[in-house]
C-alpha cells in the first residue's frame, strides 16, 4: 500500500473530536457524537447524530464505511438505522450517523460518546454493461438458504 496516502479530516464544528483507533490493530476509527447536549434515544426511535467532521479520501477508488460499534449494538441494541453508512470519495459535508434503538430500553447518547466506527476501504467503480445473459454457475439462481441453513 502507498505509504503516502492520507485521510484528511476537517473539523466542521469546533468541539468535534478527531477519530482515533482504540488499539493499534483496530480497523475502524471511532466516531463521536458532536452534540450540544445528551440525546435520549427512546426504544424504536431513530436519530441522526452529527460528528462535526468532514473527510477527504486519497482517491476516487476509496470510500469510508460507517459501521455500528459492537459494544453499543450488542449490549444496548443501538445500531445504525441504515445498516452501513457509505461516505463517497467526493462528499465533503459533515458526516452524520443514523442511529436506531432496536432495544426495549431507552438509551442516552452522551455528548462526545463514541457512536460508530469508520473504516476506509477500496471500491471498484466498474463500467456498467447491459447484457442479455449471464455466465452459468453450479449454484445458478439458488439463494436464501439454498446452500444450507
Amino acid at each position: 500500500m502507498n505509504n503516502n496516502m492520507q485521510l484528511k479530516i476537517m473539523k466542521k464544528k469546533e468541539n468535534a473530536i478527531v477519530p482515533t483507533r482504540a488499539t493499534k490493530g483496530s480497523a475502524g476509527l471511532d466516531l463521536c457524537a458532536c452534540i450540544p447536549q445528551d440525546i435520549m434515544l427512546k426504544s424504536g426511535q431513530s436519530v441522526l447524530v452529527p460528528t462535526g467532521l468532514a473527510i477527504e479520501l486519497p482517491n476516487k477508488n476509496m470510500a469510508a464505511f460507517i459501521f455500528a460499534r459492537s459494544g453499543l449494538a450488542t449490549k444496548f441494541a443501538v445500531s445504525l438505522s441504515n445498516g452501513v453508512g457509505v461516505v463517497d470519495s467526493d462528499y465533503r459535508g459533515e458526516i452524520c450517523v443514523g442511529l436506531k434503538n432496536f432495544g426495549v430500553e431507552d438509551y442516552l447518547i452522551k455528548k462526545n460518546e463514541r457512536i460508530a466506527q469508520m473504516v476506509i476501504m477500496p471500491v471498484f467503480c466498474l463500467p456498467i454493461i447491459e447484457v442479455d445473459h449471464l455466465e452459468e454457475t453450479v449454484r445458478g439462481e439458488g439463494g436464501f438458504g439454498s446452500t444450507g441453513k
